[in-house]
């Protein structure tokens, strides 16, 4: 690091003291306080919506959590919801895989504004290189979108939201923690008679904590710097923006033992308009363009995912209760990839490296049309989607969805549809790895019921049932990737949200059963049951709140073939956040994620070795506006 300071202890000591605890879980009791039931929302619908009016779970992570510690990371921040299970080998920087409602890493989709980030050579999207500074909120969708979306929504979609802005103002914010760890972030705003420009530029840099529970590991540094820019113009009758955003940096992490690097860049670019042709018709357009590079340290191996898309569509407002939705989207995806092959023992045999090269793009046209209703406590969503690949053919799926106010404080919901996953370029053509260019998409069914309740005394309760079946899901067999396995993933939610003046109170309990239908076994990295529980304390001027993470046993895998799963150890993790905001331009802040020090494992490495968490990091802030 080019950095060197020495971690104080003062800001655990207060904190300690005052009994807080972490930002970057005091935005999960933010996120589900702030959340209420007149939120706003996009994702659900492509339409803005009251969150109370959407006929599924969507949970929001927004603005007052996001700013309560720029260090915390998008895998720290997703992790406060308890339908999440997030894995990461290791601390900031280190690759994090989202199980959503138990689904695979690659089935749910992370959309900024729009624009897909998931990897067209993975299918993931790399969670902790993505960064979080200009986005005003995080949406949560839970259960299948690809009616809207396309591929990769088999779980739901995650989608940042990011700021525009309302007012001319400027901002500069640091926060200083742990392990020498810092961030620095400046932002300026400009909007006059529906004209904006924004920018945001920052950086980050940590010593890192080290990665695994293996003797004498080293800690894994990880450094980031970007910058974001916009421009528009918002009028009743039309609207457009150009959108850039960039973040590269340096990461270390362990290689079965070995702490190696890597060097990563991403870049969004995004336009966007929209044209009112009459006072209930409008045509809305998108251009985009998502790269996602990785290149290995002191190796030639290298990843590169490029996502060009444009889409077209049409929202026609039939009647003040009533619309329809109808576009088409074009993707063009690439990847080009080469690693080395280094070699592997496999239950004492060794296997000789084989070079993975490849240089391929796939391309996909959708076409899709939704109706929508809204009106006398009743809320429906119908839709259809048909995807045209040119390597795997058409697929269509569909949706619908219900919500109904049965009494004025008791609402009901139940929806059902399809979704599909295509085959990444991994999945097609790095052939030493068993690709297979025949695979067909995975397929889903899933369908839901739900139900929301409000009490005396500002109480709101939540609960909810599903089942999602997954078939075609892509493995290897015999060496070779095939469509073989299938899986059902059960579960539910409960929820309870209090809030009195200053006080709140908010808690959601999450359990689901992610089976292999042909083994009937557990699937490997995810926990049963997870908990969340935010409570404080907050008038504008003055906050402090603490959260608790926590997640049951899960199986992991096994070190040999003929061995029994691994067990990944449940956890609880405690944090702290407390704020003080003297006057509008000033504010302070301070934080403590996992208040106990407490390196649980996260997932199994191999070999009788854990992956663990980065055990606490304190910190403490301010941001100057103006």
């Amino acid at each position: 690091m080019s950095t060197v300071f020495q971690p104080t202890r003062l800001v655990g000591a207060i904190a300690i003291a005052m009994g807080f605890s972490s930002p970057a879980f005091a935005q999960d009791q933010s996120t589900e306080k702030t959340a209420t039931l007149d939120t706003i929302v996009v994702t659900a619908s492509r339409s803005e919506q009251k969150i109370s009016e959407v006929p599924a779970r969507i949970n929001i992570i927004e603005p007052k959590i996001l700013e309560q510690s720029p260090i915390a990371s998008l895998p720290q921040l997703l992790e406060t919801d308890a339908s999440i299970n997030m894995v990461q080998s290791g601390g900031y920087g280190q690759s994090a895989s989202i199980f959503l409602r138990g689904t695979n890493s690659n089935h749910t989709l992370l959309l900024r504004d729009g624009v897909r980030l998931n990897s067209n050579t993975s299918g993931a999207a790399s969670l902790p290189f993505i960064d979080t500074t200009d986005i005003k909120q995080i949406e949560v969708l839970k259960g299948p979108a690809s009616v809207l979306y396309g591929a990769d929504a088999i779980g739901g979609v995650v989608q940042l939201i990011s700021k525009t802005p309302e007012k001319t103002s400027a901002f500069i914010t640091g926060e200083i923690g742990e392990n020498k760890t810092y961030k620095s972030v400046v932002g300026a705003d400009l909007a006059e008679n529906g004209f904006y420009a924004q920018i945001r530029g920052q950086r980050l840099e940590t010593d890192g904590t080290p990665v695994t529970d293996a003797k004498d590991n080293k800690k894994a540094s990880f450094d980031q710097k970007g910058y974001s820019a916009k421009i528009g113009v918002e009028k009743e009758l039309f609207a457009a923006s150009v959108d850039y955003s960039e973040n590269e940096g340096y990461s270390d992490y362990d290689n079965y033992g070995n702490l190696v690097s890597q060097d990563f860049k991403n870049e969004v670019i995004n336009v966007k308009g929209r044209v009112n042709i009459l006072d209930n018709v409008a045509i809305h357009a998108r251009l985009s363009q998502f790269k996602d590079d990785l290149n290995q340290n002191n190796s030639p191996d290298y990843v590169y995912s490029t996502t060009q898309e444009a889409e077209l569509y049409t929202k026609w407002q039939m009647t003040p209760a009533q619309n329809i939705l109808v576009g088409s989207t074009y993707k063009d995806i690439k990847g080009n990839v080469f690693s080395k092959g280094q070699g592997y023992e496999w239950e004492g045999v060794f296997y000789p490296g084989v070079d993975v090269l490849y240089d391929e793009k796939v391309n996909s046209t959708g076409y899709f049309v939704q109706h929508q209703y809204q009106g006398n406590g009743l809320d429906t969503q119908v839709g259809i989607r048909l995807e045209d690949n040119d390597k795997f053919g058409t697929h269509t799926v569909g949706q619908g969805a219900i919500r109904y106010q049965i009494l004025p404080l008791t609402s009901v919901y139940a929806n059902i549809g399809s979704a599909f996953r295509a085959p990444t370029t991994n999945d097609l053509y790095a052939t030493p790895w068993g690709a297979n260019p025949n695979l067909k998409p995975e397929e889903s069914f899933s369908y839901e019921i739900g139900l929301d309740q409000k009490l005396n005394y500002n109480i709101n309760l939540g609960l909810s049932i599903y089942r999602n079946q997954v078939d075609n899901l892509i493995s290897s067999k015999a060496g070779k990737l095939e469509n073989i396995k299938k899986a059902t993933f059960t579960g539910g939610e409960a929820s309870f949200k209090w809030q009195q003046n200053e006080l709140f109170l908010s808690t959601t309990y999450a359990y689901v059963q992610a089976k292999d239908d042909e083994t009937k076994k557990d699937l490997t990295r995810r926990p049963r049951q997870s908990l969340t529980l935010t409570t404080g304390w907050d008038d504008g001027e003055y906050g402090v709140s603490a959260s608790v993470v926590a997640k049951s046993d899960s199986k992991d895998f096994a070190d040999t073939a003929n061995a029994p799963q691994t067990i990944t150890p449940g956890y609880v993790s405690t944090n702290v956040n407390i704020y003080w905001q003297p006057i509008p331009m000033i504010k302070l802040f301070a934080n403590i994620e996992n208040i106990g020090d407490v390196n649980y494992k996260t997932a199994y490495n191999g070999n009788g070795v854990y992956y663990i968490n980065g055990g606490r990091q304190a910190s403490a802030g301010v941001t100057f506006r103006y």
